[in-house]
């Protein structure tokens, strides 16, 4: 099986700058690098951003252990999950996918349930400080959408069956796991890697 970075890479159109970049967390050179893999509007997935992240990324991401990325995964039984990485999408061309990640996740109960969320998106852009004339263009021409489909489709081929499932230098584990979970496959994977060679 493919790393999901290649599997990434073969789905993403070629362009100019690193189209992950915007949602990377990390130094690029941590030895260990994970795959989130996850859907707005799933609220194990809004549990994992808002109570679990927060100390990863200290413990882990701000000490250079590892890198974190984001793949979005929307389901098809959450109907504005697609949009919502849409709006994320967006925000990472303004180079804002991470505050509007946390806006999103926290203010999934307010927009999950509308029928028409755009209008509601659209007050990110303040929230957010986007220019929301560029904000709002990318939404409206679906600028983002053959990116959110090839993260969905790299993420089912990596093996995700489920959000938040996370691709862990080449292995998957599901579920928005506590930090009981993480943090020892995290320190064992880290450890291997940073062993020196005898």
């Amino acid at each position: 099986a493919l790393p999901l970075l290649a599997l990434l890479a073969l789905a993403t159109p070629a362009r100019a700058q690193d189209p992950m970049a915007a949602r990377t967390k990390g130094s690029a050179s941590a030895p260990v690098t994970v795959y989130e893999m996850s859907d707005f509007q799933c609220p194990y997935c809004a549990r994992f951003a808002l109570d679990i992240f927060p100390t990863l990324e200290a413990e882990y991401i701000q000490t250079g252990k590892i890198r974190w990325i984001f793949v979005n995964f929307p389901l098809p039984m959450h109907p504005n999950a697609t949009p919502a990485a849409e709006v994320a999408m967006c925000a990472a061309k303004q180079g804002k996918f991470w505050p509007v990640h946390d806006l999103l996740f926290r203010n999934q109960k307010t927009w999950a349930p509308l029928t028409a969320p755009a209008e509601y998106f659209l007050t990110f852009a303040d929230s957010a400080s986007l220019n929301r004339t560029a904000f709002q263009e990318c939404l409206s021409a679906d600028a983002t959408l053959a990116e959110v489909k090839s993260d969905a489709e790299a993420a089912v081929r990596s093996g995700a069956k489920s959000t938040p499932s996370f691709y862990i230098e080449g292995g998957i584990m599901a579920g928005a796991q506590p930090l009981t979970v993480f943090r020892p496959i995290l320190d064992s994977i880290y450890a291997t890697k940073t062993a020196p060679a005898n």
